[in-house]
């Protein structure tokens, strides 16, 4: 998939959107009018109260209200002469702190980290900035371990006890146990947001540099391009062929 990841934070940094939009070819991906185009569509998220893309698409365009978002889409298909696609978005608000944004690669990764913290927007910019490239780039799945449910945990756990097992046959069960505890804290480490080293100094978990200015992560939202779209193409794929065979 082509197209752009955009984000857009308000002025008091209370609120933020994240929008990703399609487009057939990276020549109209790298073009100044869609681009532009792509930055509104932020600007509606952020100006919207609507969560489905149904009733987001049917609200008025931002900069001309006689038109809705989605024949403003048509317009744009029109003009540009390309499939185009708005295709996931969210808004994320916060009263007691601010959100930060960082895209990477042009558009091709964007992230929102949403913190509380009782120091000023300025105060915690650079580390704001830091934790959304540490989303970025180690693409945690979770926020923290509360997140994380017992029955993931308990799928990780069989899958961790049946390699320790293979690779220890001759280890009793009580130290096994212990090395399946020792992997799942590991494990915790490379999907739980707060628990990473920080990739800038790997002294530092990500929940001790959150403290250090007093702020806590409440959550954050990582959009990569296309993300899921490759997958859902190779499944069509393989049932296509699963059925020829038949």
């Amino acid at each position: 998939a082509e197209g752009i990841v955009a984000t857009l934070v308000s002025d008091d940094k209370k609120s933020a959107a994240i929008v990703e939009v399609n487009a057939e070819t990276d020549f109209v991906a790298k073009n100044e009018v869609f681009q532009s185009y792509v930055a509104r569509v932020a600007a509606q998220v952020l100006a919207s109260n609507n969560t489905t893309m149904e009733a987001f698409m049917a609200e008025p365009w931002i900069d001309d209200a006689s038109f809705t978002v989605e024949q403003e889409l048509s317009q744009m298909v029109a003009k540009i002469g390309e499939k185009l696609s708005i295709r996931r978005f969210e808004k994320v608000t916060n009263e007691n702190g601010v959100i930060a944004s960082y895209i990477h690669a042009g558009g091709k990764i964007g992230v929102l980290v949403n913190m509380d913290t009782t120091a000023s927007a300025e105060a915690v910019e650079e580390c704001g900035k830091n934790v959304c490239m540490q989303v970025a780039a180690l693409k945690p799945q979770f926020t923290n371990r509360n997140e994380v449910s017992a029955e993931h945990i308990a799928h990780e756990k069989e899958i961790l006890l049946a390699a320790a097992k293979k690779e220890n046959p001759e280890k009793p069960e009580n130290i096994i146990e212990k090395m399946v505890i020792g992997r799942i804290n590991k494990y915790y480490k490379e999907v739980c947001l707060v628990d990473q080293e920080f990739i800038k100094d790997g002294d530092l978990t990500i929940s001790k540099l959150l403290k250090s200015k007093n702020a806590s992560v409440v959550r954050f939202a990582r959009y990569q391009l296309g993300e899921g779209i490759e997958k859902k193409q190779d499944d069509l794929a393989a049932e296509v062929a699963k059925q020829l065979n038949q």
